[in-house]
């Protein structure tokens, strides 16, 4: 006989529809569970984490659905689960929390709190015993010295709230690039210069932090960032991280080689991924980087979008209870599947018999050398390789798809499409793909239109037809950054007055009166126990980073000072804590460069802006925007039409005398 359902049976999430038949007594975090907690005066129990998430679902396994620990859980807590990436508000500040209880933090996270919210206890996974005598231990602390606990709630609630604290720069300091070097020289000095990437494991993509080594290399000329940009690109395309029949990357590789990875597949991870790769095709032409842009977009269409046009956010781990299952293969198998193209391609795969997954006793597709020095070592043209290589993958992918699939979290988060719609507007330009801006358009299109509140504002989450949880900052400056991309894929000048209007909503709805920076959440959202600010640039950037970016950029389309002005004090007063930590302060360290190097503003005119408009995107020039259209409204544009075609060099509110060719606007350029 199946169990009854919990509460959470309604729930939206599907990592929260996971524990529906717990026999914990869990609820969504809410009213209800948090007036109950008060009246009885019970602790909460705040449980986060996330569908893809493998010691999530390990502790669900070994804890959650024993009636045993159900039993203790419900006795003497109200318990509340919580998806983070619905409710990153909260996760922010009970992850907060365990880091200063703990010194570091993950997921699940499980954290006991005061009957009002106030974190007293806390970690990530716990085994059953441990688990156990955990919750009896807090829960007699609770029952017999209340006023320690209280105590312990206080002073950990008031490093919660001081945490991060950003105090405005009164000075008007000047940026340079002396700057730049004091964040990049102990920067250079983490390098992995053998196998990429930062040195230690896990290893993470990171992406923003190798697209400000890319810009910054280019605008500097600086040779040893730029290699091991390079190198980091190549061995994560190389690698295990990668699917290399499917397209996409997995979250993380757990060894330093990016051999083994943590098999999930996350769209926020993969929206970026398509942004730095872009540049770095457009920066050297390699066919390879461009190979990942195609089948990452292949993946992103075929299995991770939504009936509207959105994106969902991610596929798991695990299939069948094991993680990497559908991922990896048995020689023999392949033998089966190939036939005489079998030896080339575990060749190429770097499969042996025992498996090179020595753990799991089975292989990880990975490759060791490019496509080209493959063929040649093995007698054949290229062009004969990959024809080889396009057939046995597709008979791969065939077996592949018969097997039981990972699962997929099929909700759509504003702010992890508006990255996707970001790569993809991007990598369309830069392939010359227009089939990809129809997908990234379609998103945005469906998010503008179907993803709004009443008063103008957005929703955070879409499933089943509702938008139900109102958008954080990260909606909101990721949207807006995507829709500058979309702007300069096709000059549609709706897609900048929609960003501006949003801009506007959150200096309204996000505004913190004493410092420059936003609030994470908007002054009508539920009142926390803390209001934070996102300022640590991470697997994704902070949204205040973002924020700064798009405000100087619309501060110069719209010629709107208070914009650019604003931006540069967020910089100003961030910039202390960059030369810290470069790693963790990336995105803010490209807007360093914005400031130090200055955004160059072409401006095209005239019946032909196409043909310059594909000469320019082949050419790799991080710090620009451009601006092109006919019967345009944009201050920049206004009074430039003409029949024949013109580019106009600006910068710092002066312009160049117009030329006609790519050729001597590059020259006003360098």
């Amino acid at each position: 006989m199946k169990a009854e359902p919990n509460r959470l049976i309604n729930a939206s999430s599907p990592y929260l529809l996971q524990h529906a038949y717990n026999p914990v007594n869990w609820y969504e975090w809410g009213e209800e569970a948090l007036e109950k907690a008060k009246r009885e005066q019970k602790l909460l129990l705040v449980s986060i984490g996330y569908s893809a998430c493998h010691w999530c679902h390990v502790m669900e396994r070994e804890s959650f659905e024993l009636q045993e620990v159900a039993e203790v859980m419900n006795k003497h807590y109200v318990c509340i689960k919580i998806d983070r990436e619905e409710r990153p508000d909260i996760d922010q500040i009970y992850m907060l929390a365990i880091q200063l209880m703990t010194g570091s933090g993950g997921w699940p996270l499980n954290c006991i709190c005061l009957p009002d919210q106030r974190p007293i206890y806390g970690g990530t996974y716990f085994r059953k015993n441990d688990w156990m005598n955990i919750l009896e231990n807090v829960a007699a602390l609770w029952s017999t010295e209340p006023a320690k606990a209280i105590q312990y709630a206080e002073r950990l609630t008031e490093g919660i709230v001081n945490a991060e604290r950003i105090v405005p720069n009164v000075f008007s300091e000047a940026f340079d690039v002396v700057q730049l070097q004091a964040i990049v020289n102990p920067w250079v000095e983490r390098f992995d210069l053998l196998e990429g990437g930062h040195q230690a494991a896990p290893k993470f993509p990171l992406p923003n932090n190798w697209l400000f080594m890319l810009r910054f290399s280019q605008l500097s000329g600086h040779q040893e960032t730029l290699k091991a940009a390079l190198l980091t690109l190549d061995k994560m395309a190389y690698g295990g991280i990668y699917d290399q029949l499917g397209g996409g990357f997995a979250r993380y590789s757990v060894d330093e080689y990016w051999h083994v990875p943590h098999f999930e597949k996350m769209l926020y991870d993969n929206g970026q991924m398509l942004s730095l790769y872009a540049e770095a095709f457009q920066l050297t032409r390699d066919a390879q980087y461009r190979s990942v842009i195609v089948e990452t977009v292949d993946w992103l269409a075929r299995e991770m979008t939504s009936p509207e046009g959105l994106f969902y956010s991610a596929l798991d781990a695990d299939s069948e209870g094991v993680e990497g299952k559908f991922y990896v293969w048995d020689k023999e198998e392949i033998d089966s599947v190939l036939g005489a193209d079998a030896a080339l391609v575990n060749s190429y795969y770097q499969v042996t018999s025992e498996g090179n997954w020595e753990e799991e006793e089975t292989n990880i597709l990975m490759k060791a050398v490019d496509d080209a020095v493959f063929a040649s070592e093995n007698g054949l043209s290229l062009e004969d390789w990959q024809a080889v290589l396009k057939r046995s993958k597709e008979k791969l992918m065939e077996r592949r798809a018969a097997r039981v699939r990972p699962g997929l979290d099929d909700k759509c988060l504003t702010a992890w499409n508006a990255m996707t719609i970001k790569g993809l507007a991007e990598a369309s330009v830069i392939c010359e793909e227009p089939a990809w801006l129809k997908l990234s358009s379609v998103a945005a299109k469906y998010i503008l239109e179907h993803m709004r509140a009443k008063d103008g504002g957005l929703f955070r989450n879409f499933k089943n037809g509702k938008a139900s949880i109102p958008a954080f900052l990260d909606d909101y400056a990721f949207l807006i950054d995507a829709l500058i991309s979309l702007y300069q894929a096709d000059f549609n000048e709706n897609w900048l007055y929609e960003a501006k209007g949003l801009t506007d909503y959150v200096i309204e709805h996000f505004d913190d009166a004493d410092g420059p920076m936003f609030f994470y959440t908007a002054k009508s959202g539920e009142a926390l126990i803390a209001r934070k600010h996102e300022l640590m640039d991470n697997v994704i950037p902070a949204s205040n980073s973002v924020m700064a970016q798009n405000l100087q950029r619309l501060g110069l389309y719209f010629d709107l000072d208070a914009y650019t002005e604003r931006a540069r004090e967020m910089l100003l007063a961030i910039l202390p804590q960059i030369k810290t930590h470069g790693s963790a302060y990336s995105n803010w360290a490209i807007q360093l460069l914005n400031e130090v190097y200055g955004i160059t503003e072409i401006a095209l005119t005239g019946e032909n802006q196409s043909d310059v408009l594909k000469v320019l995107s082949s050419i790799y020039l991080p710090n620009k925007i451009i601006l092109a259209g006919t019967n345009t409204t944009l201050p920049l544009l206004r009074n430039k039409e003409s029949i024949e075609t013109k580019i106009y060099i600006c910068r710092n509110k002066a312009c160049q005398l117009p030329v006609s060719t790519v050729e001597e606007a590059l020259k006003l350029i360098n």
